[in-house]
Parts: structure tokens; sequence; C-alpha cells
């Protein structure tokens, strides 16, 4: 996972503890992008099938304010949605890699213009498209437990950008 300046690791029990996580996030990052409103940022959520990435995702979306569904965009790659946070709009690009074969899939696929917007993009299995992606502020680890909704979820800094971030969280401990 490689050593970050900034991190939180939480046990999640349940789903309400996931979705108050993600909401907690949600909350640091609106309060990033209403501050910065120009500024765009990358997240990875990585972690085996089933580990609960979709569901992260859909709390996170609907924590910044998203009143309709947050669907996976498994067979269409990318689910854009248009956040409006105070008298600012963001987009928040959803993206789930899973099925790609070829990370020249992802490149021939031209999402690079994703990457500028203001707002951040979320990726579902990054690791899927190699080294073509570009540098992720934050990267979300999240691993099942042995019970249906059990999660250990590790968010970890990758930039400044990434850290500045992740101290606004309730859950952060200065390393």
């Amino acid at each position: 996972m490689g050593k970050t300046q900034a991190s939180i690791e939480q046990h999640c029990r349940q789903e309400a503890d996931t979705a108050a996580l993600a909401r907690d996030f949600a909350a640091s990052v609106s309060r990033f992008l209403t501050q910065n409103p120009s500024a765009h940022l990358n997240i990875a959520l990585e972690g085996d099938l089933g580990a609960g990435k979709t569901t992260f995702a859909r709390y996170l979306i609907q924590g910044m304010g998203h009143e309709g569904k947050v669907k996976s965009p498994t067979y269409t790659l990318c689910e854009p949605y248009l956040l409006n946070i105070e008298k600012h709009s963001f987009i928040a690009h959803h993206f789930d890699l899973y099925r790609m074969k070829d990370p020249f899939e992802w490149q021939e696929a031209g999402f690079e213009e994703y990457f500028d917007i203001p707002g951040f993009c979320l990726i579902e299995w990054p690791e899927k498209a190699g080294d073509t992606l570009p540098l992720f502020d934050i990267a979300i680890y999240l691993n099942a437990g042995i019970e249906e909704n059990e999660r250990q979820i590790l968010m970890a800094a990758k930039t400044a950008l990434g850290i500045s971030i992740l101290k606004t969280m309730s859950g952060y401990t200065t390393p």
C-alpha cells in the first residue's frame, strides 16, 4: 500500500459504519472543492470483488448532494454525476474498470479529459488501467470482513491535496 503522510483506518462492522465514513469523506471533499472551485481530485477505490467499492462510492456521491440512484458503471465504464454544492457545480466521474482486459482500452476510450474537469474522478479497479492513469490524490482500500457487511477501510493520501482533505476528517489522527 505504500507509506503516506496521512491516512485513516477504520473497522466498519456494518453498512451504516461504511456509510458514515463515506459521508464524512464527502463532507471533507465538499469543503475542499467549495474552497477551491477549479480543483480536481483523483480517488482510487481498491479491493477484491464484493469488498464494497460501489457501496462506498454510492454513499460518497449521495453524501455530496446527489439525490438519485448511484449505479455501478461496470458496463458503461463511467457514470457522471452533477453535484451542486453551495454556489458551485462539480462533476463526479465514477469509473469501474473491472471489465477492461487491457490498459490500452482506457486510453482508447478517451476519458483523459475528465481528469481536468472541476470535481473528482472516482475509479474502481484502477489496476486494470496499469500505469495509464494520472496520480491519485487518495487511495481507498476496502477489505471484506467475516460478516456480510463488515469492512476494514484504509484511506491513504498520496498527494498534498489528499493530505489536506484527510486532515479535515473526524477520524484523522496525526501520524
